[in-house]
């Protein structure tokens, strides 16, 4: 036999704000803890294995066949005048409340058992796990009724105003067309729960832990996901405790949105009779209304970017901005699909040559343009079979992070790519020509963008540095000619570097030694353009009578320019030295200049 039993702690009556997580209906071990049933001096006899059942009434009999008249999660109140004397009717009347799932039997002592219920009834009890509770004093029953049931009532309307609060909250998220990140965080903070949303291949598209840690949450996802099955469109699956809910609309699902419920401790086992084991209503309204807002607002960003390219584009961003942990990027990569960590990683970008296609004109065009590369970069790396985080990255350039096994397949992996990306925008470029009149070797061709990647690094924390390096190099190739399939650092030559170096102070100061007074004359003569001049003696590797030609002056015209120009500079043009000085100044004015 078992002491006294005091109560489990008091329920909360804070609503969903808390993250609180209690049923609506309170417990056996509960309704002991209130003062009319304390008063009565109650004692557990048998089944306190059970006290954690939900009560959903309580009802007072006296007939040894009320069990025909129960639904099961009833609390009964009996002084016993009514039940059989004979232990086997005893036994089959503690078997009928069983079957039907009573929460627990209550008998006040005094009017037919004086010292105790018969150890018969008590031992069929504890047979069944049915809790059977003596009241040593004489109690009016009608006290524990009332005191039950207003704790049941105040309960259901805790949890109305909680499921108000959640769809006042949800509408709010929608109107101001919340994005992912924020609906999933005020669905964890309001069920105090973790929430997961992924999408149908399994991959996390984003989480909030609810102050758990986010790496055991997450550590081999796809595999613990695709054990979680629940019965229906929204359903509870008990044995992984995940509430589930599938996310979409007008007939096309695209995700999932899971809840752990509880969030840590073992999933509680529904007893025989009661009401299905699992999380409280409310939570079931919260993951709907959340999955809703999720897939309205999906709609509304439609024409956008699609949902797994948006997180790409917020981890690229990250590592370039730096405006997030690198722990914190590499985890949500993984969780992706995109493992970054002990790989060897290289930074890409890929950029048009014209910041402006021909033909088009407008920020609509340029952003249709735009979209256009990413899904041909992020086509490109599929064919190739690698794995990358990819994304546009900045107004005109999409960005990709390949992540490769060892170092020695970044040549072989870059190769792929970049013959990968050739035939997607090739095959798209013939399309628009046939349809659209639009030239493939101008306007679509492979020829007409450039493929620059950065040096190779071992470790995500140096990924910056790579994927710095090759939009440099792509900003530095646009005023390459050639027609390699990828530009790498050696190839971007002396105008290349200095167009690397172009923001660096050292560097301007430079050309303003070196040109600075001559670029104060054009300014003050500008029919004159000597700029012009000394840029063409130079480019035609001082030879004056080609330059001469090439500048469209007569010979002695030229060379008086040339008179003045070393004058005002006061340099020897025929000094090697000095023309090599002045021609790298005119290399970084040009770069300086360069949008």
């Amino acid at each position: 036999m078992s002491p006294a039993v005091p109560a489990r702690g008091g329920k909360s009556s804070s609503g969903v704000t808390d993250g609180s997580v209690s049923a609506v209906f309170p417990t056996v071990r509960e309704v002991l803890a209130l003062d009319p049933v304390r008063h009565g001096a109650p004692r557990v006899v048998a089944g306190d294995d059970g006290l954690d059942r939900p009560v959903r009434w309580v009802h007072v009999a006296e007939v040894p066949d009320i069990a025909t008249l129960l639904g099961g999660g009833e609390l009964v109140l009996t002084t016993g005048i009514g039940l059989p004397a004979d232990d086997a009717g005893l036994r089959a009347f503690i078997g009928d409340l069983a079957d039907v799932g009573v929460s627990g039997l209550v008998v006040e002592l005094g009017r037919r058992y004086l010292s105790g219920v018969p150890r018969v009834m008590a031992a069929a009890a504890d047979r069944r796990g049915l809790p059977l509770v003596e009241l040593r004093r004489a109690t009016p029953f009608v006290r524990i009724t009332e005191a039950v049931h207003a704790l049941i009532v105040d309960a259901q309307l805790t949890e109305l105003r909680a499921t108000e609060e959640i769809h006042q909250r949800f509408n709010d998220l929608s109107v101001e067309g919340a994005d992912t990140a924020e609906v999933i965080r005020q669905a964890a903070e309001l069920s105090g729960c973790p929430v997961v949303l992924e999408n149908l291949s399994r991959q996390v598209l984003g989480y909030d832990p609810a102050g758990e840690s986010a790496e055991l949450l997450l550590d081999g996802w796809e595999q613990h996901s695709r054990r979680i099955r629940p019965a229906g469109r929204t359903a509870y699956d008990l044995d992984s405790g995940w509430l589930v809910t599938t996310v979409g609309a007008r007939g096309q699902d695209w995700g999932r949105l899971l809840l752990r419920w509880p969030a840590s401790g073992d999933v509680p086992s529904a007893q025989a009779g009661e009401p299905t084991a699992g999380p409280p209503t409310r939570l079931t309204i919260l993951i709907e209304r959340a999955a809703s807002t999720l897939a309205l607002g999906r709609l509304i960003r439609r024409d956008a970017e699609g949902l797994e390219r948006q997180i790409h584009r917020t981890l690229l961003t990250a590592l370039l901005d730096h405006s997030r942990p690198v722990d914190e990027v590499g985890l949500r990569a993984k969780a992706l699909g995109v493992v970054l960590d002990r790989r060897h990683l290289v930074g890409v970008m890929v950029r048009h040559r014209a910041d402006d296609a021909a033909g088009e004109v407008g920020p609509e065009a340029a952003q249709a343009r735009l979209r256009d590369l990413a899904e041909a970069v992020g086509q490109a790396v599929r064919e190739a079979k690698l794995t990358a985080l990819t994304s546009a990255v900045d107004d005109y350039s999409v960005g990709a992070l390949l992540a490769l096994p060892d170092p020695a397949a970044e040549d072989r992996a870059l190769s792929a790519f970049a013959s990968a990306l050739h035939r997607v925008r090739l095959d798209a470029g013939t399309g628009r020509a046939s349809t659209a009149g639009v030239d493939p070797a101008r306007g679509a061709g492979p020829a007409a963008v450039i493929v620059a990647a950065g040096s190779g690094v071992g470790s995500l924390r140096e990924a910056r540095r790579s994927l710095v390096e090759a939009r440099q190099i792509a900003e530095a190739a646009r005023r390459d000619r050639r027609d390699l399939p990828i530009f790498r650092l050696p190839h971007v030559g002396l105008a290349g570097l200095l167009h690397l170096l172009r923001d660096e102070p050292r560097l301007q100061t430079f050309v303003e030694r070196e040109l600075g007074t001559l670029l104060e004359y054009d300014a003050r003569h500008p029919r004159e353009q000597l700029l012009d001049t000394l840029r063409a003696y130079l480019e035609q590797g001082r030879n004056k009578s080609a330059a001469a030609a090439v500048a469209h002056l007569s010979r002695p015209a030229f060379y008086e320019r040339l008179a003045r120009i070393a004058r005002i500079l006061d340099v020897d043009l025929d000094s090697v030295e000095a023309a090599l000085s002045l021609h790298v100044a005119l290399l970084a004015l040009e770069a300086v200049r360069a949008p």
